[in-house]
C-alpha cells in the first residue's frame, strides 16, 4: 500500500495512475498492493469442567432428594410480571434441581 507524500491518505488507481484522493497528488508510477497475516494455530481445546459451572449463591435449604442442608438458588420470572418470581435450587451434594413459588 502507498501513501501520499503530502497528506498520507491512501492512494487509490485512477484511469492511468495512483493519485489522492484528500488533496489530488497523482503518481504515474505503479504501486503494489499487498497484504500479509500470520495465524497461529493453537492445539489446546478449553474445556469446562461441572465444577466451573457453579457460580450461583448458596442458601441454607434441604434438599428433598438426599436431605443435604445446603443448596445453590437463583430466580427467574417465570409467570406475568405482577406475580412472585421462582426460586430455583440445586443441591450443593447431589445436583438435584427443584423450584419453589411464593
Amino acid at each position: 500500500m502507498e501513501f501520499c507524500p503530502k497528506c498520507g491518505s491512501v492512494l487509490e488507481e485512477k484511469r492511468s495512475n495512483f493519485g489522492c484522493v484528500r488533496c489530488g497528488h497523482t503518481v504515474k508510477s505503479k504501486v503494489k498492493l499487498g497484504s500479509s497475516e500470520k495465524i497461529k494455530s493453537t492445539q489446546e481445546i478449553g474445556v469446562v469442567k461441572e465444577k466451573d459451572t457453579d457460580v450461583f449463591p448458596t442458601s441454607p435449604n434441604t434438599c428433598p432428594k438426599c436431605g443435604y442442608k445446603e443448596a445453590y438458588f437463583w430466580t427467574s420470572q417465570t409467570r406475568s410480571g405482577d406475580e412472585a418470581e421462582t426460586r430455583f435450587f440445586k443441591c450443593v451434594k447431589c445436583k438435584h434441581t427443584w423450584r419453589e413459588y411464593k
